[in-house]
């Protein structure tokens, strides 16, 4: 049984919640373990923490994925911030998922896994936040899907968040992305050795799995960026070096994640809606009155500028800014200087306003 433990960094720390947990959505998790990772040092005041919330195929590991964040003077100051970032709930690198085993059964949940929301993810994030005796957060940074965690965080713990960075997301899923999710999950399901997700974990859907990652990177980077890069040119023989970064993508992501995990996610980012529940979901972004700083990433063709653009206009202590660059969607993990700059300036400015009115 694989568990990706090759991949997680032995700095890793966990937490176990043996109280169980309910979903929003109903099912039932008698326990669930968090996989978190932390750098710098919380004050006695423990005011200086920074959360990041990571993307579909993240992990706690931000400063692999993120590494150009990081750094003296930029978003994410060892010397100033304590910073965290925790695997989110239904992934596989450590946190409860589809791959962990169910303490009632003793076997790993997989398609028994329930439908999970961005709401449950944040909290058990708030649950972890406490346990380790946290109850302010200066900054909840992400994109993408670590993006809508961001939002919800605003709306489920406005007491504990002080400030909210979004970066290429949207309030709720809209029905293009809903589409490309489920072209996604019909390729992994179409895989002889799917088996109705009941698959042994030596011998995963991987082709089904490659052909999702390959769908879902034609949507993270734009078209300019896949003509720059590649044109028309072939790697070998009749090859497109276009075919051929895809494969790689694709046998890249089998090589480090679970299929169920993924469809769990994907199904998750699909339900995302500030609104669900809560009202008219004009209204409820009106309702928000915590400081928003809002990345939008001009070339996205996932979340799409006009989305961010909604959100600025109706959240009212919110700015948006943007990401001018070729990329795409990806961008926010390309161009991390930039990125890096804009989080340091609204942390310096959000700290100057607190002096203020102090």
């Amino acid at each position: 049984m694989r568990a990706y433990t090759e991949i997680i960094s032995p700095k890793t720390h966990y937490f176990d919640f043996i109280e169980p947990f309910t979903p929003e959505l109903g099912g039932f998790l008698p326990s669930v373990r968090v996989a978190y990772r932390t750098w710098g040092t919380l004050n006695p005041q423990k005011d200086n923490v920074v959360l990041i919330c990571h993307a579909l195929t993240g992990a706690a590991d931000a400063d692999t994925w993120w590494e150009g964040m990081f750094s003296r003077g930029g978003a994410f100051d060892e010397s100033t911030d304590f910073i965290i970032c925790s695997n989110v709930l239904g992934s596989c690198y450590g946190t409860t998922g589809p791959i962990s085993l169910n303490p009632l059964t003793g076997t790993h949940y997989g398609t028994d896994f329930p439908l999970i929301t961005i709401r449950d993810m944040v909290h058990v994030q708030r649950r972890l936040l406490a346990a380790l005796g946290i109850d302010r957060v200066k900054l909840a940074v992400g994109a993408s899907l670590g993006g809508m965690q961001v939002l919800e965080w605003g709306f489920l713990y406005p007491d504990v968040v002080q400030a909210l960075m979004p970066m290429g997301a949207s309030g709720r899923h809209s029905a293009w992305c809903i589409a490309q999710s489920e072209a996604q999950r019909q390729a992994i399901y179409a895989d002889r050795d799917w088996n109705d997700g009941h698959y042994d974990l030596t011998t995963p859907p991987a082709r089904g799995l490659a052909a999702a990652r390959m769908m879902a990177m034609c949507s993270y980077r734009s078209f300019e960026n896949f003509q720059s890069r590649f044109g028309r040119e072939f790697q070998h023989g009749t090859t497109f070096k276009a075919e051929s970064y895809l494969r790689h993508q694709g046998r890249k992501l089998v090589e480090r994640f679970d299929a169920n995990s993924y469809i769990t996610l994907t199904k998750a980012m699909d339900m995302h809606d500030l609104g669900r529940g809560r009202g008219v979901y004009e209204e409820v972004l009106c309702s928000l009155q915590i400081p928003v700083e809002i990345l939008s990433i001009i070339s996205d063709t996932l979340y799409p500028k006009e989305e961010q653009e909604e959100l600025a206009r109706l959240m009212p202590k919110s700015r948006i800014l943007y990401l001018d660059e070729p990329y795409g969607h990806d961008a926010f993990l390309i161009d991390v200087e930039k990125v890096s700059r804009m989080v340091r300036d609204f942390l310096d400015g959000r700290a100057l306003e607190a002096q203020s009115a102090a």
